[in-house]
């Protein structure tokens, strides 16, 4: 394998390239711009390391298109390259280290689930007050189908010591300047999950560039950062990787903090799976619609769990009736679900949606704040206006 710098360069300019050719359209949103690209519409919040976020109007299919696929990325993405040159590496506590390419992982049984992967930022920008970080709407979400070799395959080739209690992902990107490098790590236990995979396909095709081709770790129901991208090394340890990454980032305070409050990296912990969500896709928010017979719908997820119940306020939270749920399921993955409701009269309204899962956790009416803006899974408010 040549160099890593040889092999790979900084590709922020590349990356927004490849938006670049078609009409954009500015707006303003507080104290940092929106750009929507035209080609796909996504939400650019980042050019520096390229950050899209989906609209949640595409939030209509169980299944996301890749074009309209949420992109976190927390440094450079590596340039396009030949994937007969890669290779996975795995070390640490393990019995015999191995070094596989893409033919070797691809003469593994393949294992295929639908996830649904959500950055642990995404509704940020809605905190207040305001914390750092990248502003996500609501849109750093999406689903797709995930095919590759099971995790634990590849460790019991490897040969798992009694000492490995974690594992460690790192990934390709290009490392700029200080910024340490982007490693995160699991619990051995999760990492041996039937479900958790190295991904080679997503929605049936290999991976695109920037969704991690040519692998990724796939976590399911955890938050999004533990699904390593461009993937180019795994680490059995002893214990918890200690790094950047996974502290002082990715964590929650221990207990409830109150706002603006300052918390210590020893009263926080690990994050790992997801929340319990809902959001309205349709109608949008601040929308007029020039009938009473309004068809409400969206999509709702729970992480690790399964979501029983989605409840719908058209009076702004004073009464909730249950929504119609859609019959594409499958653990990790969002339902869809639907609401039909004759609006009384014109005038204004207040639509919310609020999702209850098979753990009895039920999304709270506002944001649980801490500051990183983590795991925001408030009760959404969408505002619309009948004139019929």
């Amino acid at each position: 394998m040549t160099s890593r710098r040889g092999f790979l360069k900084a590709v922020s300019g590349a990356a927004v390239a490849a938006y670049a050719g078609y009409p954009l359209r500015a707006r303003a949103a507080d104290d940092q711009p929106l750009v929507v690209a035209g080609k796909d519409g996504m939400i650019v919040r980042s050019y520096r390391f390229l950050d899209l976020e989906t609209p949640v109007e595409y939030f209509n299919n169980w299944i996301t298109p890749a074009p309209h696929f949420f992109v976190r990325n927390h440094m450079h993405e590596p340039t396009t390259f030949d994937s007969q040159a890669w290779t996975l590496r795995i070390r640490g506590e393990v019995e015999k280290p191995l070094t596989l390419n893409m033919a070797g992982l691809r003469k593994l049984e393949k294992h295929s689930l639908v996830n649904t992967l959500e950055c642990a930022g995404n509704g940020r920008g809605l905190q207040n007050p305001r914390v750092p970080g990248v502003q996500w709407g609501r849109g750093a979400v999406g689903t797709a189908r995930f095919a590759g070799p099971r995790l634990r395959d590849l460790l019991e080739q490897a040969g798992v010591k009694p000492g490995g209690k974690h594992v460690s992902f790192r990934g390709l990107d290009e490392v700029p300047g200080e910024v340490p490098p982007f490693i995160r790590s699991i619990p051995i236990e999760k990492a041996l999950d039937a479900d958790t995979i190295v991904a080679l396909e997503m929605n049936g095709a290999p991976l695109p560039k920037h969704n991690g081709f040519p692998a990724r770790v796939l976590v399911p129901g955890w938050i999004g950062a533990a699904s390593c991208k461009w993937l180019s090394e795994i680490s059995v340890l002893e214990k918890e990787f200690e790094g950047n990454y996974m502290n002082p980032g990715y964590r929650m305070p221990n207990q409830p903090v109150k706002p603006a409050e300052t918390v210590k990296s020893e009263d926080t912990h690990p994050l790992t799976a997801l929340n319990v969500k809902s959001l309205i896709s349709s109608p949008g928010d601040g929308s007029t619609l020039k009938s009473r017979t309004v068809h409400v719908q969206g999509v709702a997820w729970a992480g690790e769990a399964d979501v029983t119940v989605v409840e719908i306020s058209v009076d702004g939270g004073a009464t909730w009736q249950p929504g119609e749920l859609g019959h594409d399921q499958a653990r990790y993955a969002w339902r869809l679900w639907s609401y039909q409701w004759k609006a009384p009269k014109d005038g204004e309204y207040v639509l919310m949606s609020r999702a209850t899962d098979s753990q009895a956790r039920t999304q709270p009416p506002q944001p649980v704040w801490n500051p990183s803006g983590y795991l925001n899974n408030a009760i959404d408010p969408v505002r619309i206006h009948v004139q019929s």
